[in-house]
C-alpha cells in the first residue's frame, strides 16, 4: 500500500472525542446549534440540541431545570427561551499534550493519505447552567431578607469604611500567586471566545475541506521525505516521545538495574547504591561496582554520600533527606532531621548499642522519625536496645589510617555542633559499656597500633625522602639536624615533646578511647612529631597560611572555635598533608600571636558556664582597613566589660577617632 503525507491540513485539523450520547440526543447537522473556540487554549465550546419530543425525555424535569435557571420571566439573556431544557453544552479539554505521533488516515484505492492531527480534545458536558441557578436562588433570598427598605433609606446609612495599603509583593509571593488554580483560571478567563460557524456533514464546504485529506500531488517533491528506509519511515511515524524520556526515572527508587546502574557515572552509583542500602563495608561496594573499578576513586567518591562508623560507610543525612523536603511522619524539616540523624549516626561511632529513649529526648523528635533513624543502621535486640547491624570493619580501619583519621576530624566538627545545639552533658559524651558485646572487639593493643603507623611510614616513605633529599641540599650548611636519614626513623614509644598535646577531652572515651578503630589520644603521623629539616618550617608555614586567613574573615575568635574550624581544614586536606603531623594548643596560640592577633581579655563573669578555651578571646589588631582605629578601641572597650550598650559604644568611638561615625559605620565596625 502506498502512503502519501497530505499537508494541506498541516496544523489546522483536531479530533473530537464526544461522550456516549444519550438515547435523547443525536450528532447530525441539527444537533449543532452554535460553536466557539479560544485558540490559546484549544479549548472549544459547543452548544448541541436536545430532542424533546424523544419518548425517553423527561419533559418535567427539563421544565424544572428551566425554571431554575431563567425564573418566571424571559428576556434575551435567558438560557432556555423555550421554558424547556432543550439544549446542552459541551465544553472540551486537551486528551493528550504531545499529539506528534497521532494521524488521520483515509484509504481510498489502494492509497493510505496520512494528515498529523493538531490537536485532540475530549468534549464533556458542561454544568455551568447549575452555577446560574444558584446565583439566582441566592438573589432571590437576598432580597426578601431585605425586606421592605427604600433606596433612600440605603443611601442615607452611613458605613465606615476601612483603608489598607498593600504591602510591596516579595518574588516569592509573586511565583505562589503565578501559580495558584485561582490566577490560573482568571487568565483563561481573560481570552476571548471566537465564534464559529458549523457545516453539517453533508454540507458543500465540508464535502471541499474533505479533499484536503488526501495528498494533492502523488509524485511531486513534497513526498520526497517518504523515500526512507523501513526503519526510518517507522521513527518518523512512530518518533519517542519527548516527554515520556524525561520522566523516565534514572533509577527506580526500590529496584536497581545493574545494568542500567553501571552505565552512570562512578559518583551517581555510588549515591544509588548507598542511597538504597543505607550502610555497606568497603568491600561489599567495590563488588557491586564491578571488577575493574579503581578503589582510589572509588573512596574519593564514598566520602562525598557517606560518612565511615566503625569501619563501614553509612549515607550521609543530607542525602536521604534533602533540601526543602520534610518528614512524612510530623512535617519536620529536612535540617532538623538530618540533625537527629547525625546524632544518632555520631552515637554509633562511640558505642555499637544505642537506646531509642534516649535519642528520642535529646533530638526531641517524633518516635516514627527516630525509629526510621534507627532503622536505617542497626537491629533491634530485646531489653538490649538498638545494635549497629554490621560487624566492625577491622581490614578497612588497618589498610586506610589516613581515611579514618580524616573522618575522625569530620565527626569531631560534627560533635562540636551537636553539642551546641542539643546541650549534651557529659553522660550523652562518655559511652555506657555493655555487659557483653557482639562483634570484632574495639580495643586495639599497642602492637597494633605501632604496625599500623609502621604501615603508613612506609606508605608516605618515597614522598619523604624527596622532601628530605631537598631540604638537605637547601640547607647543607645551615642545619645538621638537616641530614638525618629517613630511614633510621623509629616509631617512639611515648612523646617527648614538651608542648601541651591539642586538647581532646570532648572526645576522649569514643569505644574505649577510639574513633573508628584509632586512638584519639595517639598521634598516627608517619613521624610521630620529629619531623626531618626544613619540615618544620613548611608546618608553620601552612599553619600560619590558615590563621592568618581565618582571622582576616572572621577578626575575633576564642580558641575553642578556632580550634573547630582547624578540625575542619584538616578533614579537607589531601592524607599525608605536612599539618597532620600534630599540632598542639600551643603551637596554634603562638601563632595566632606570630600573625598579628592579640588576645584580649575579657572580664567574663565568674559564675560564666564556658570553658577554659571559650574565654580565650583573640583578635586581629591591624587588618589594614580604614575601620583598623575603630576595631581597637572597640576591642579596649571589651577588655573592660563584657557587656556595652551601643550609645556608649558609638560616644567612645567620636571621642577617640574624633569623628562622628553614623549608624551603618557603626553598624559595620560592631559586626
Amino acid at each position: 500500500i502506498d502512503v502519501f503525507l497530505a499537508r494541506s491540513l498541516l496544523e489546522k485539523l483536531y479530533l473530537f472525542q464526544y461522550p456516549i450520547r444519550p438515547a435523547s440526543m443525536t450528532y447530525d447537522d441539527v444537533t449543532h446549534l452554535s460553536a466557539k473556540i479560544k485558540p490559546k487554549q484549544q479549548k472549544v465550546e459547543l452548544e448541541m440540541a436536545i430532542d424533546t419530543l424523544n419518548p425517553n425525555y423527561c419533559r418535567s424535569k427539563g421544565e424544572q431545570i428551566a425554571l431554575n435557571v431563567d425564573g418566571t420571566c424571559t428576556d434575551e439573556t435567558s438560557t432556555y427561551s423555550s421554558k424547556l431544557m432543550d439544549k446542552q453544552t459541551f465544553c472540551s479539554s486537551q486528551a493528550a499534550s504531545n499529539v506528534s505521533r497521532y494521524a488521520a488516515a483515509v484509504y481510498k484505492k489502494g492509497e493510505l493519505h496520512l494528515t498529523p492531527l493538531h490537536g485532540i480534545l475530549q468534549l464533556r458536558p458542561s454544568f455551568t447552567y447549575l452555577d446560574k441557578a444558584d446565583a439566582k436562588h441566592r438573589e432571590r433570598e437576598a432580597a426578601n431578607e431585605g425586606g421592605d427598605s427604600s433606596q433612600d433609606e440605603a443611601e442615607d446609612d452611613v458605613k465606615q469604611i476601612t483603608v489598607r495599603f498593600s504591602r510591596p509583593e516579595t518574588e516569592q509571593a509573586r511565583q505562589r500567586r503565578v501559580q495558584s488554580y485561582e490566577f490560573l483560571q482568571k487568565r483563561q478567563a481573560e481570552e476571548h471566545w471566537v465564534h464559529l460557524h458549523y457545516y453539517g456533514l453533508k454540507d458543500s464546504r465540508s464535502e471541499h475541506e474533505r479533499q484536503y485529506l488526501f495528498s494533492q500531488g502523488h509524485g511531486l517533491a513534497e513526498n520526497t521525505e517518504l523515500i526512507k528506509s523501513p526503519s526510518e519511515y517507522l521513527m518518523m511515524l512512530m518518533p519517542p516521545s519527548v516527554e515520556e524520556e524525561s520522566d523516565k526515572p534514572v533509577a527506580p527508587s526500590n529496584v536497581l538495574s545493574m545494568a542500567q546502574l553501571r552505565t552512570l557515572p562512578l559518583a551517581d552509583q555510588i549515591k544509588i547504591l548507598m542511597k538504597n542500602v543505607k550502610v555497606m563495608p568497603f568491600a561489599n561496594l567495590m563488588s557491586l561496582l564491578g571488577s575493574g573499578t579503581d578503589s582510589t576513586a572509588v573512596l574519593r567518591c564514598i566520602q562525598q554520600v557517606a560518612m565511615l562508623v566503625q569501619g563501614n560507610w553509612v549515607v550521609k543525612s543530607d542525602v536521604l533527606y534533602p533540601k526543602d523536603t520534610s518528614s512524612p511522619h510530623s512535617g519536620v524539616p529536612a535540617e532538623v532531621l538530618c540533625r537527629g540523624r547525625d546524632f544518632v549516626m555520631w552515637k554509633f561511632t562511640r558505642d555499637r548499642w544505642v537506646v531509642r529513649k534516649e535519642v528520642a529526648a535529646v533530638t526531641k523528635l517524633c518516635p516514627e522519625d527516630v525509629k526510621d533513624f534507627l532503622e536505617h543502621m542497626s537491629v533491634a535486640r530485646i531489653n538490649k536496645g538498638w545494635e549497629f547491624m554490621l560487624p566492625y570493619d577491622e581490614d578497612f580501619v588497618k589498610k586506610h589510617p589516613d581515611i579514618v583519621q580524616r573522618q575522625h576530624m569530620l565527626w569531631m566538627g560534627i560533635q562540636a555542633k551537636l553539642e551546641k545545639v542539643y546541650n549534651l552533658v557529659k553522660e550523652h559524651l562518655t559511652p555506657k559499656k555493655q555487659e557483653a558485646q557482639s562483634g570484632h572487639p574495639f580495643l586495639v593493643s599497642g602492637e597494633q597500633r605501632v604496625n599500623m603507623a609502621k604501615a603508613k611510614v612506609k606508605q608516605n616513605c618515597g614522598q619523604l625522602e624527596k622532601e628530605f633529599q631537598k631540604q638537605k641540599a637547601e640547607m647543607k650548611s645551615n642545619d645538621t639536624s638537616a641530614k638525618m636519614d629517613v630511614s633510621n626513623i623509629r616509631i617512639k614509644e611515648e612523646p617527648v615533646s614538651d608542648e601541651e598535646p591539642m586538647d581532646t577531652s570532648a572526645y576522649e572515651g569514643m569505644n574505649n578511647g577510639i574513633v573508628n578503630g584509632l586512638h584519639t589520644e595517639d598521634s598516627m603521623d608517619s613521624l610521630n612529631g620529629h619531623l626531618p629539616g626544613g619540615c618544620i618550617d613548611r608546618v608553620a608555614q601552612e599553619l600560619k597560611a590558615f590563621v592568618s586567613s581565618t582571622f582576616k574573615k572572621q577578626f575575633v575568635l576564642t580558641l575553642s572555635e578556632l580550634k573547630r574550624l582547624f578540625n575542619l581544614h584538616l578533614a579537607s586536606l589531601p592524607p599525608g598533608h605536612t599539618l597532620f603531623s600534630g599540632i598542639s594548643d600551643k603551637m596554634l596560640q603562638d601563632m595566632v600571636l606570630d600573625t598579628g592577633c592579640k588576645q584580649i581579655l575579657v572580664p567574663f563573669p565568674p559564675q560564666t558556664a564556658a570553658s577554659p578555651d571559650e574565654l580565650k578571646v583573640y583578635a586581629l589588631w591591624e587588618a589594614g582597613d580604614t575601620y583598623d582605629q575603630h576595631r581597637q578601641v572597640l576591642l579596649e572597650i571589651f577588655s573592660k566589660n563584657y557587656r556595652v550598650r551601643r550609645n556608649v559604644i558609638q560616644n567612645q568611638l567620636s571621642q577617640e577617632c574624633g569623628e562622628d561615625l553614623n549608624k551603618q559605620e557603626v553598624d559595620r565596625v560592631l559586626k
